[in-house]
């Protein structure tokens, strides 16, 4: 069969290795975002899935809207089946229909929960201990397409953000390797998901760095595991943005004391109050330094027991309804 693929994230490319060798596919091409401007001097920088496709050789589109061209090259090149995986385009029913054997995406989380833009990092810091990689049918709403299959993923007390999206993005090929020829001969089912379950996960911002000491312990650990690369987990000091590397949750027993306080700093870690138990903070980041233990970083930075962090109030990471496109 034929197949194009939809992608941009790093978290695709073991989905697009198999393809590129399993016997009796072809892949006709690669449909991603434009190269865009990154790092200080801004030049153009292709994503992951634009650098794997050029540098395998594979035909590559990156429209800026993909559409009714993207829907005529797919006849053109006649594709029996498109595959999609962080993308970030909501497709229109254009595309949807154009391919005989359907659009199916590869989404990082156990549909119906934490449909949406971050699916991986909103399932750590909900607490969750199991994840997945769900095959299912696109649909013109957000991730709300029948499911196929799914392969499970458990999550661990450990795992930040990277390491359970590199954990997800192998396990598309075993998911691929037990639906990809049901997907091309059309023999393939799909049950419909239960809308009562769906929950959705949002766009991680800049604006999710900062920490709100009035969040549990084990919340705040959670999200200094889950957004340990982007956006990062922080707290403002002295005009600094001060960057927390890891961390651990000490009880959940509510400090006799303000969130945000800081009970020591020593060498064994920083301990900060919060609105239900105690963070001890464990490496630290200042502007333009490396990242460090506790104890070194505080050779040549100042922190001290009894100063009280500022805190920032924390946007909801999980509803159960769409965010609003701009969130």
């Amino acid at each position: 069969m034929r197949l194009a693929f939809f992608g941009s994230d790093a978290i695709a490319i073991p989905a697009l290795d198999y393809l590129h060798w399993a016997e009796g596919v072809e892949l006709a091409g690669v449909i991603s975002q434009p190269n865009r401007p990154a790092g200080r001097g801004r030049h153009l920088h292709a994503n992951p899935v634009a650098a794997w496709a050029a540098a395998k050789g594979v035909p590559l589109l990156q429209p800026e809207k993909p559409g009714a061209e993207e829907a005529a090259w797919l006849r053109a090149q006649q594709v029996d089946l498109v595959l999609v995986m962080a993308y970030g385009h909501i497709l229109r029913r254009e595309l949807l229909d154009t391919p005989p054997r359907g659009m199916w995406n590869l989404h990082a989380s156990l549909l119906p929960k934490f449909r949406g833009a971050s699916p991986v990092e909103t399932a750590i810091v909900a607490g969750e201990t199991e994840t997945a990689v769900t095959l299912m049918r696109l649909v013109v709403k957000m991730d709300a397409g029948p499911i196929a299959d799914a392969e499970r993923v458990p999550i661990l007390s450990t795992d930040t953000g990277p390491i359970l999206r590199e954990r997800l993005a192998q396990a598309c090929v075993p998911l691929l390797q037990r639906n990809l020829s049901a997907l091309g001969n059309g023999s393939i089912s799909a049950q419909p998901q239960d809308e009562g379950q769906a929950t959705y996960s949002r766009k991680l911002t800049k604006a999710d760095a900062p920490l709100d000491w009035s969040a549990s312990a084990t919340e705040l650990e959670r999200r200094v595991r889950a957004f340990h690369v982007w956006p990062g987990a922080q707290f403002e000091h002295g005009g600094h943005a001060i960057k927390i590397g890891a961390a651990t949750a000490l009880s959940e027993s509510p400090p006799a004391t303000e969130p945000g306080l800081i009970l020591r700093a020593n060498a064994d870690g920083m301990d900060v109050a919060t609105g239900a138990g105690v963070l001890r903070v464990l490496m630290l980041q200042r502007p333009g330094g490396r990242m460090l233990e506790v104890g070194e970083f505080l050779c040549g930075y100042r922190l001290v027991g009894g100063e009280r962090l500022p805190g920032h109030a924390a946007r909801p990471l999980l509803a159960t309804a769409p965010f609003p496109r701009a969130g």
